[in-house]
Order: structure tokens, then C-alpha cells, then sequence
């Protein structure tokens, strides 16, 4: 009865997203605690690659098994984390799984910080965000925390400005003076780079923009930068998690001399490792 249940559940979760299946388990052991495979949900750029780079080189002489499952949304890797599908996620920060735990009232814990993907704003009709043009239209993620991370992106350019104490929570309905008359057009944060040939301008989250093929250094005509940013991605679990030893295993892989070089070498700035190694 119990793999019936844990097989339709792994079945209904199959709507809307991508697997794939980078080892042999198929969920937690809820009998067995901190045995079998870990199971961690990841979008495919970068985390995904980041996991997959750990699970080849590093996880087998570190004892641990990886089983890599890739979604193609923000909502749904945190969700089967909260229902016990997934031992542990990476692809978000922590103000937006501090949201999504406010929201949906899950219970979920960031862990350590492993990389920072810079939000760009992008642009097939200027090369300048100086050129933008009166009464331009810049889409935005329509997701909280992503949305006021865009705003707080144009504010910091002095293209808009927003109220005080508007915050990393800040929506459009925040902005205090406009003097450009820019409009904001809030989309679902994979739809971005689809919509670039429709607008003047879109905040494009790092992962969506990789997926896409833009590259953030060379493409953004805006780009965050890392001093001081609060938006690096965490590895998280769900509460009580913490001390898994295959997450702390996990963690200290992620955080590993070895990974920060993988990043810095495969991505060139487009995304930054979070620790010094």
C-alpha cells in the first residue's frame, strides 16, 4: 500500500514539470530516515548542472547517493519537498522561500548559500538601458519576492523610484515617481525570455535567461550586482531535515573548493559561487 501511495504520488507530480532521474531511488525511505538515495529537486540551470557535477565527481568518494529531479517551475520543488518526495531542494533564495513558507504555509529551512545568479534586465530593441524610450514597457516576474528584486533593479539604475520602505516586497503599485512612464507588465517568471520580442524590455531571472541561451555578462543591458545581495540560492529542507547526514554531506559538497572552481569555470561570472571555498 505504501509504494502504491508513494508511486502515484511521484505520478501526480509528473504535470508541468521535467524529470530526470539522476540515480536509482525514486523518493525518501520514510522507514528507513537518512538511508537510500537523496532525493534533490533543482531547475535545470544552474543548479541542476551544479548536482550533476557533484553526483559524477564528488558524491561517490563522499559515500553519498544522488538522485536528481529537475523542475521547470519555482512552485512545485518546494511543494513536493513540504509532501516528502524530495529530501532536499536548490533553486531558490531565501526571501522567496520565506514567502512561499508565509503563503502556503509550509515548512521549509535554507540551509548553506551556494551561488548568486544575478538578475539582468534584456532587450532585443536596445543595447542601453539609457535607451529606453518614454512610455517603454519592462516585464517583470510575477512572483513576490522576484518582482520587487526587478523593481529594486530599476529603482537602483534610477529609472524608477520607489516609496519608502517599499522593501524587497515591493509591487507596482510601490512606484513613487515614474519619469519615464514605463510600464511594468508582470509575467510568470519561465515566460520572460519568451517575451522579449513583445516588449521593450524583461527582468529576466538567471536561470530562465541561461535556459534560453542569453548570456548575462554579454546580453543584459542592466545586470545585478553581487556586493551586499541577499539573493543567493540556498540549499533547503524541509524543517527537522537539518541534520540528515546525507544533506550535510550534501552541503558541505556544494560549498567545496571544487565546486566554487566548477562554477567559475563553466559559467564565467554569469553565476557566481557563494562561498570562497
Amino acid at each position: 500500500m505504501r509504494k502504491t501511495l508513494l508511486t502515484a504520488a511521484a505520478g501526480a507530480l509528473t504535470l508541468g514539470l521535467t524529470l530526470t532521474a539522476c540515480g536509482s531511488g525514486s523518493g525518501r525511505d520514510d522507514a528507513s530516515g537518512a538511508e537510500g538515495p537523496l532525493v534533490v529537486g533543482a531547475t535545470p540551470t544552474p543548479a541542476g548542472e551544479i548536482l550533476e557535477y557533484v553526483r559524477k565527481n564528488l558524491a561517490e568518494d563522499a559515500g553519498l547517493e544522488l538522485d536528481v529531479k529537475e523542475f521547470t517551475d519555482y512552485v512545485l520543488p518546494n511543494t513536493a519537498l513540504q509532501e516528502g518526495t524530495l529530501d532536499a531542494n536548490l533553486y531558490q533564495h531565501k526571501p522567496y522561500l520565506d514567502e512561499f513558507n508565509q503563503s502556503k504555509g509550509t515548512e521549509l529551512v535554507a540551509l548553506d548559500e551556494v551561488y548568486l545568479p544575478p538578475t539582468g534586465v534584456y532587450s532585443e530593441k536596445v543595447k542601453d538601458i539609457a535607451d529606453l524610450r518614454k512610455g517603454a514597457t519592462v516585464a517583470v516576474p510575477n512572483d513576490v519576492t522576484n518582482e520587487g528584486r526587478a523593481l529594486n533593479l530599476l529603482a537602483e539604475e534610477g529609472l524608477i523610484e520607489l516609496r519608502k520602505g517599499a522593501g524587497a516586497d515591493a509591487s507596482p503599485s510601490d512606484i513613487a515617481k515614474n519619469p519615464k512612464k514605463i510600464t511594468i507588465k508582470e509575467l510568470d517568471p519561465a515566460q520572460l525570455p519568451r517575451s522579449l520580442s513583445d516588449v521593450d524590455a524583461a527582468a529576466v531571472n538567471n536561470n530562465f535567461a541561461l535556459d534560453a541561451g542569453l548570456d548575462p555578462r554579454k546580453d543584459a543591458i542592466l545586470l545585478e550586482r553581487a556586493e551586499d545581495n541577499p539573493y543567493n540560492n540556498v540549499l533547503a529542507v524541509k524543517k527537522g531535515d537539518e541534520n540528515d547526514p546525507r544533506v550535510t554531506k550534501l552541503a558541505e559538497l556544494l560549498t567545496s573548493p571544487e565546486v566554487k572552481k566548477f562554477i567559475e569555470d563553466t559559467y564565467k561570472g554569469s553565476v557566481i559561487p557563494a562561498t570562497a571555498g
